[in-house]
């Protein structure tokens, strides 16, 4: 591998301009700049090129002195050596070193093209001089991720969106959901009164009409940052002035589908309604899925409603709708998760409140326990369901069996229900899951002072148990139990930490994706089980009692005095592969198939990039395991 160069430079040709501008227009921030800031770049970057080997930086060339866009090609950036070293790869579209460059400082890894790599490179004072000319420009450099997520979350939200309100009657006229007369000024009123009331008044956006009441413009934050940058901004000039045309409106007497076409193809959430050419309303997104059949309070109401089994189990179907729904407006994984497992939890209690009534079990006397997914409040629309039952000490083998009868039914009823029987056996109507309070303390101090790697393997689950019904009481010695030899046995967590590792991120050794034959990966086992598990292993470690894996991984990172940064890393990168599961889980809904395989050509680009930025966060927690128990 040659040393970092001085690579020739060149300014694009002007013919091929136009050429960049097209492909630079499908990357962000770029795809959001105005025209001008698009062309300031292209003229100030210069072209560079770098054979197979060659070094774009390194840390010991000081501060680097480009900001570089990888064009063609892919860049790895190594840290450490290539036998224990980790690696991620750049490819097109990427900005590098970002951190660095904002900092002021080296890069920390060894940045060398892996193939033949064209980029444009920007230098450092012309990177902060387009700083301070574009808004988009120096936030994406700020919060680069954040932005990807944004981009992602939109485009899954304008997908989404489209498919839900395909469900709902399309033939419903918007005068049935338009709100009242939306607030509206003429195009003399001057901008400094218009931000006074989109202050006072908390809204995004400003309608334009004249005196008639037809639709002029309209006017919104986001065209802030561009009109303050302009050099003869006045808060005085009328709105007309600055407002943006044509308004994107609709007739009451179209549909709530002609609704959410208009919306998914501009990429906007509202959308004014007219009658007879005049301003009438305005109906948002949120408008449109309000409409519909499905809401939580709905769900809920039809969950407490139910007098019988046969009346309860169809709202399951429901609370998936629901998952559907709530991603589609927004709502980010990790508290939509936990919404589900709620809506799960609620319809779990009531199912077996009335099979208990209908049955002759004393459900007062026993403790149902959630494991896994639904231990940690992670479960996703095709989670499968892993519970366990605690009963008093005390009871003769009769009733024991009577209640492993009575709970193989209620797990045949969840089944029915559309939460799949365990394929482990992890089911509180199995004899092993289904134990007096002295036996499951006996088998937790037996996985933890003598469990061999394979017994902990397939023991780990019960490590997230979480009481979901009955006496909360009965699970408290097992908890207490746990956190009490865990503490006392190091072996314990060595042998889950080799467990852990045994998985590694499907990264090759440039840090490039590595997919099965099939051009696609498994989202739960080699994405979000990876911090699961190491999630678990530090939560233990500290006796930390929370069992979801994002709280796990901030309770401990506090616990063991980690930077902020790092263990805030580790979340977000699960919290996004949880959502990466959601959308692939809405998408592949009763196809049959394994409900969390993603095919990786399906995916944007710019979900590829953070895909693989989350992978390459778990193996730096995985680094973090061998170094604290393995080693």
């Amino acid at each position: 591998m040659t040393d970092a160069k001085e690579p020739p430079l060149s300014s694009p040709a002007l013919p091929l301009l136009r050429q960049l501008g097209a492909q630079l227009a499908r990357w962000p921030p770029f795809a959001q700049m105005p025209r001008e800031e698009l062309e300031w770049f292209l003229a100030h970057a210069e072209q560079q090129y770098y054979a197979p080997g060659d070094v774009l930086v390194d840390p010991a060339a000081g501060v680097p002195p480009f900001l570089f866009l990888v064009r063609q090609g892919t860049v790895q950036r190594r840290h450490g050596s290539p036998e224990t070293g980790d690696s991620l790869a750049f490819g097109p579209g990427e900005l590098l070193p970002v951190a660095a460059l904002l900092a002021q400082r080296p890069v920390r890894a060894r940045y060398s093209a892996l193939d033949d790599v064209f980029v444009l490179a920007l230098g450092a004072a012309d990177m902060e001089q387009l700083a301070q000319r574009s808004v988009v420009f120096a936030e994406f450099l700020r919060d680069r991720i954040q932005s990807l997520l944004a981009r992602s979350r939109q485009a899954l939200a304008l997908q989404l969106s489209s498919q839900a309100l395909a469900e709902q009657a399309s033939e419903t006229p918007l005068s049935q959901l338009a709100r009242g007369e939306p607030v509206h000024c003429s195009p003399q009123t001057s901008l400094r009164e218009v931000l006074r009331i989109l202050q006072e008044r908390h809204l995004g956006s400003m309608l334009v009409t004249d005196a008639q009441g037809r639709l002029q413009g309209i006017f919104t934050r986001h065209d802030l940052p561009r009109l303050v940058l302009a050099p003869d901004f006045d808060l005085d000039a009328p709105v007309g002035r600055v407002m943006s045309q044509p308004v994107h409106a609709l007739d009451e007497q179209d549909t709530a589908q002609d609704a959410a076409l208009l919306m998914g193809e501009h990429g906007i959430r509202h959308v004014p309604i007219t009658r007879g050419g005049r301003l009438a309303g305005v109906v948002s997104e949120r408008d449109l899925f309000a409409w519909q059949r499905t809401s939580v309070q709905q769900v809920g109401a039809r969950i407490h409603a139910a007098r019988e089994l046969d009346t309860l189990l169809p709202v399951a179907a429901d609370i998936r709708a629901l998952a559907r729904n709530l991603m589609a407006q927004g709502v980010q994984p990790r508290p939509l998760t936990e919404l589900i497992s709620r809506l799960n939890d609620l319809f779990t209690r009531r199912l077996l409140g009335l099979g208990a009534a209908r049955d002759g079990i004393e459900l007062g006397r026993l403790c149902w326990l959630a494991l896994g997914s639904e231990g940690r409040g992670e479960q996703t629309i095709a989670s499968d369901q892993d519970n366990a039952l605690v009963l008093p000490d005390g009871l003769d083998e009769a009733e024991q069996a009577r209640i492993r009868r009575w709970a193989r039914r209620m797990n045949e009823a969840l089944d029915a229900a559309g939460y799949p029987l365990c394929r482990g056996g992890i089911m509180a109507g199995e004899p092993a899951c289904c134990l007096l309070v002295s036996q499951w303390l006996a088998r937790f101090e037996r996985w933890i002072d003598h469990g061999s790697p394979e017994d902990l393997l397939a023991a780990s689950i019960f490590f997230d148990l979480r009481p979901l019904a009955g006496d909360a009481s009965l699970a408290e010695p097992l908890r207490q139990r746990i956190e009490q030899r865990v503490r006392a046995t190091p072996r314990f967590l060595h042998l889950l930490a080799t467990n852990a590792l045994a998985h590694r991120p499907p990264l090759d050794w440039t840090g490039r994706l590595e997919l099965d034959e099939g051009s696609g990966l498994d989202l739960k086992l080699q994405g979000t089980a990876l911090f699961v598990d190491a999630a678990r292993i530090l939560a233990l470690s500290q006796g930390v009692r929370a069992t979801g894996t994002h709280d796990r991984l901030a309770e401990a990172g506090q616990a063991m005095q980690l930077r902020a940064s790092e263990w805030q890393s580790w979340a977000g990168a699960f919290d996004y592969l949880q959502g990466l599961r959601l959308r692939v889980q809405l998408e592949a809904a009763d196809g049959g198939q394994n409900p969390n395989r993603l095919q990786a050509p399906s995916l944007s680009e710019i979900d590829r990039r953070i895909l693989v930025a989350s992978l390459a966060q778990a193996r730096s927690l995985q680094e973090r395991l061998r170094l604290d128990w393995v080693r």
